[in-house]
Protein backbone atom coordinates (compact mmCIF):
# COMPACT_ATOMS: atom_id res chain seq x y z
CA UNK A 1 0.00 0.00 0.00
CA UNK A 2 1.52 3.90 -0.73
CA UNK A 3 0.97 5.51 2.66
CA UNK A 4 1.75 8.66 1.17
CA UNK A 5 -1.07 8.57 -1.27
CA UNK A 6 -3.49 7.42 0.98
CA UNK A 7 -2.18 9.72 3.85
CA UNK A 8 -2.95 12.36 1.19
CA UNK A 9 -6.33 11.10 -0.09
CA UNK A 10 -7.32 11.47 3.56
CA UNK A 11 -6.18 14.72 4.44
CA UNK A 12 -7.38 16.28 1.17
CA UNK A 13 -11.11 17.27 2.24
CA UNK A 14 -9.79 19.69 4.81
CA UNK A 15 -7.16 20.91 2.31
CA UNK A 16 -9.97 21.26 -0.14
CA UNK A 17 -12.01 23.65 2.30
CA UNK A 18 -9.20 25.26 3.59
CA UNK A 19 -8.02 26.55 -0.18
CA UNK A 20 -11.80 27.17 -1.01
CA UNK A 21 -12.19 29.43 2.35
CA UNK A 22 -9.42 31.86 0.50
CA UNK A 23 -11.21 32.54 -2.13
CA UNK A 24 -13.56 36.01 -1.15
CA UNK A 25 -16.89 35.22 -1.13
CA UNK A 26 -17.90 37.78 -3.75
CA UNK A 27 -15.43 35.77 -6.31
CA UNK A 28 -16.82 32.50 -5.64
CA UNK A 29 -18.82 32.15 -8.56
CA UNK A 30 -16.10 34.55 -10.60
CA UNK A 31 -14.52 33.57 -13.67
CA UNK A 32 -11.83 35.13 -15.14
CA UNK A 33 -12.01 36.88 -18.85
CA UNK A 34 -8.98 34.45 -19.66
CA UNK A 35 -7.67 30.76 -18.34
CA UNK A 36 -4.42 31.26 -19.51
CA UNK A 37 -2.12 28.71 -17.38
CA UNK A 38 -5.02 27.59 -15.21
CA UNK A 39 -3.94 24.06 -13.67
CA UNK A 40 -7.46 22.56 -13.23
CA UNK A 41 -10.59 22.89 -15.27
CA UNK A 42 -12.19 26.27 -16.11
CA UNK A 43 -14.16 26.22 -13.38
CA UNK A 44 -15.23 29.25 -10.71
CA UNK A 45 -14.24 28.27 -6.91
CA UNK A 46 -18.26 26.78 -6.58
CA UNK A 47 -18.30 24.56 -9.50
CA UNK A 48 -14.56 22.94 -8.58
CA UNK A 49 -15.69 21.95 -5.17
CA UNK A 50 -18.97 20.37 -7.37
CA UNK A 51 -16.26 19.10 -9.73
CA UNK A 52 -14.14 17.36 -7.37
CA UNK A 53 -17.44 15.93 -5.59
CA UNK A 54 -19.12 14.67 -8.75
CA UNK A 55 -15.63 12.73 -9.79
CA UNK A 56 -15.29 11.42 -6.68
CA UNK A 57 -18.95 9.94 -6.15
CA UNK A 58 -19.26 9.43 -10.10
CA UNK A 59 -15.86 8.69 -11.19
CA UNK A 60 -13.20 7.34 -9.21
CA UNK A 61 -15.31 5.66 -6.56
CA UNK A 62 -16.86 3.51 -9.52
CA UNK A 63 -13.91 3.11 -10.96
CA UNK A 64 -12.37 1.63 -8.22
CA UNK A 65 -15.60 -0.83 -7.52
CA UNK A 66 -15.71 -1.93 -11.13
CA UNK A 67 -11.91 -3.09 -11.22
CA UNK A 68 -12.04 -4.98 -8.05
CA UNK A 69 -15.33 -6.68 -9.38
CA UNK A 70 -14.77 -6.94 -13.09
CA UNK A 71 -12.36 -8.43 -15.12
CA UNK A 72 -10.10 -5.90 -17.08
CA UNK A 73 -13.55 -3.29 -17.21
CA UNK A 74 -13.49 -0.38 -19.29
CA UNK A 75 -14.04 2.99 -17.21
CA UNK A 76 -14.73 5.57 -19.33
CA UNK A 77 -13.94 8.81 -18.80
CA UNK A 78 -16.90 11.65 -17.13
CA UNK A 79 -17.67 14.83 -19.15
CA UNK A 80 -17.46 17.65 -16.64
CA UNK A 81 -18.82 20.18 -18.59
CA UNK A 82 -21.92 18.40 -19.00
CA UNK A 83 -21.77 17.68 -15.45
CA UNK A 84 -21.57 21.54 -14.72
CA UNK A 85 -24.56 22.38 -16.94
CA UNK A 86 -27.14 19.61 -15.32
CA UNK A 87 -26.17 19.56 -12.03
CA UNK A 88 -26.33 23.54 -12.23
CA UNK A 89 -22.88 23.97 -9.95
CA UNK A 90 -23.42 27.48 -9.80
CA UNK A 91 -26.64 26.73 -7.66
CA UNK A 92 -25.28 25.14 -5.33
CA UNK A 93 -24.17 25.62 -1.69
CA UNK A 94 -20.91 24.97 -0.51
CA UNK A 95 -21.82 23.34 3.12
CA UNK A 96 -23.89 21.04 1.26
CA UNK A 97 -21.01 20.26 -1.28
CA UNK A 98 -18.74 19.64 1.30
CA UNK A 99 -20.32 17.19 3.35
CA UNK A 100 -21.17 15.13 0.40
CA UNK A 101 -17.36 15.33 -0.48
CA UNK A 102 -16.46 14.57 2.61
CA UNK A 103 -19.14 11.40 2.75
CA UNK A 104 -18.25 10.14 -0.44
CA UNK A 105 -14.38 10.20 0.39
CA UNK A 106 -14.84 8.34 3.80
CA UNK A 107 -16.60 5.72 1.34
CA UNK A 108 -13.58 5.14 -0.68
CA UNK A 109 -10.98 5.54 2.20
CA UNK A 110 -12.35 2.60 3.59
CA UNK A 111 -12.28 1.06 0.50
CA UNK A 112 -8.97 1.17 -0.37
CA UNK A 113 -7.31 0.83 3.09
CA UNK A 114 -6.97 -2.62 3.48
CA UNK A 115 -6.28 -3.79 -0.30
CA UNK A 116 -4.30 -6.89 -0.75
CA UNK A 117 -1.13 -6.72 -3.00
CA UNK A 118 -3.13 -8.71 -5.57
CA UNK A 119 -6.12 -5.98 -5.30
CA UNK A 120 -4.07 -2.93 -5.68
CA UNK A 121 -2.68 -4.75 -9.11
CA UNK A 122 -5.95 -5.79 -10.32
CA UNK A 123 -6.00 -4.07 -14.24
CA UNK A 124 -8.92 -1.84 -15.88
CA UNK A 125 -8.44 -0.26 -19.47
CA UNK A 126 -9.27 3.56 -18.37
CA UNK A 127 -10.28 6.03 -21.42
CA UNK A 128 -7.62 8.13 -22.08
CA UNK A 129 -5.11 6.88 -19.85
CA UNK A 130 -4.80 3.42 -20.89
CA UNK A 131 -3.73 0.27 -18.79
CA UNK A 132 -4.38 1.12 -15.02
CA UNK A 133 -4.04 -0.72 -12.18
CA UNK A 134 -6.13 -0.02 -8.83
CA UNK A 135 -3.02 1.54 -7.47
CA UNK A 136 -2.38 3.65 -10.29
CA UNK A 137 -6.43 4.96 -9.63
CA UNK A 138 -5.60 5.77 -6.37
CA UNK A 139 -2.23 8.24 -7.92
CA UNK A 140 -4.67 9.59 -10.56
CA UNK A 141 -7.08 10.45 -7.71
CA UNK A 142 -4.72 11.80 -6.01
CA UNK A 143 -2.96 13.90 -9.11
CA UNK A 144 -6.93 14.86 -9.39
CA UNK A 145 -6.79 16.47 -6.25
CA UNK A 146 -3.64 18.55 -6.34
CA UNK A 147 -4.60 19.80 -9.84
CA UNK A 148 -8.14 21.52 -8.06
CA UNK A 149 -6.04 23.03 -4.55
CA UNK A 150 -3.80 24.29 -8.20
CA UNK A 151 -6.53 25.79 -9.79
CA UNK A 152 -8.09 27.45 -6.46
CA UNK A 153 -4.75 28.98 -5.83
CA UNK A 154 -4.48 30.30 -8.97
CA UNK A 155 -7.79 31.96 -9.30
CA UNK A 156 -6.75 33.14 -5.71
CA UNK A 157 -3.96 34.76 -7.46
CA UNK A 158 -6.31 36.37 -10.07
CA UNK A 159 -8.71 37.98 -7.71
CA UNK A 160 -6.01 39.43 -5.64
CA UNK A 161 -4.79 40.88 -9.22
CA UNK A 162 -7.84 42.70 -9.34
CA UNK A 163 -7.63 44.43 -6.22
CA UNK A 164 -4.24 45.78 -6.33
Amino acid sequence: MDKATLDALAAFPAQLEAHYGAIPDAYRLWSPPAWDGCPSEHLSALEQLCHVRDIEIDGYHVRFVRTLKEDHPFLPGIDGERLRIERAYADCHAPDVFDQFRRAREDTLILLANLSSDQLSRTAEFEDYGRVTVRGLMHFLCSHDQQHLAGLQWLAGKIDALDS
